[in-house]
């Protein structure tokens, strides 16, 4: 069973982005704020993250600033995992504006994330989501402490918490193949 430190990347910044018609996944080159910046480094300084043996990122840029802020001040190295991406709201990349973004996710919300019979949506179900998300969990579940750094509504697939802060850090356990993380509030 590993302890697994979910981090949610620092506050980003997608004014760059937006000025330069980086729609879909341009967007995830979105880099850290300032004051996502100085949430990245508040989390790096929580004793807990110290015993950890494996900073694993999310490929984004936001987060894997966020794993290099730890990683320097940890001294842990960080790897990268396909998996612990954020939701995917358009799989066909087709969106153009941040407007149709968050339709698409008012989308998903109203249909609590899966697909009415016999119809299917641009987004990721919530369904595949969470199966992603476990396959990730599952290959670093031999470690005793994990710090995973990725994406909020990506983590509450794992957690079920309603919302998780930039930067904040949630504690939980997790063994192999089990559905979801136990966790406590620290």
């Amino acid at each position: 069973m590993a302890v697994f430190y979910l981090i949610r990347h620092g506050e980003a910044v997608y004014d760059h982005m937006l000025e330069n018609g980086f729609w879909g996944f341009g967007r995830d080159f979105a880099p850290l704020s300032p004051r996502g910046r100085q949430q990245a480094e508040t989390a790096a300084r929580d004793v807990r993250l110290k015993s950890a043996e494996i900073i694993v990122s999310s490929p984004y840029t936001r987060a894997l600033q966020t794993a290099q802020i730890i990683s320097r001040e940890t001294g842990i190295c960080v790897e990268v995992d396909m998996d612990l991406h954020e939701w995917i709201p358009d799989r066909d990349n087709l969106y153009t504006t941040s407007e149709e973004s968050f339709a698409l996710a008012r989308e998903f919300t109203k249909w609590k994330g899966e697909y009415p019979e016999g119809v299917k949506f641009r987004w990721e179900t919530l369904t595949s989501m969470r199966q992603r998300m476990r396959r990730a969990a599952d290959r670093y579940s031999d470690y005793d402490r994990v710090v995973l750094v990725g994406h909020g509504m990506a983590f509450r697939c794992l957690t079920y918490i309603e919302k998780i802060h930039p930067g904040e850090i949630i504690e939980c356990t997790y063994r192999k193949g089990q559905p979801d993380c136990k966790y406590s509030f620290t």
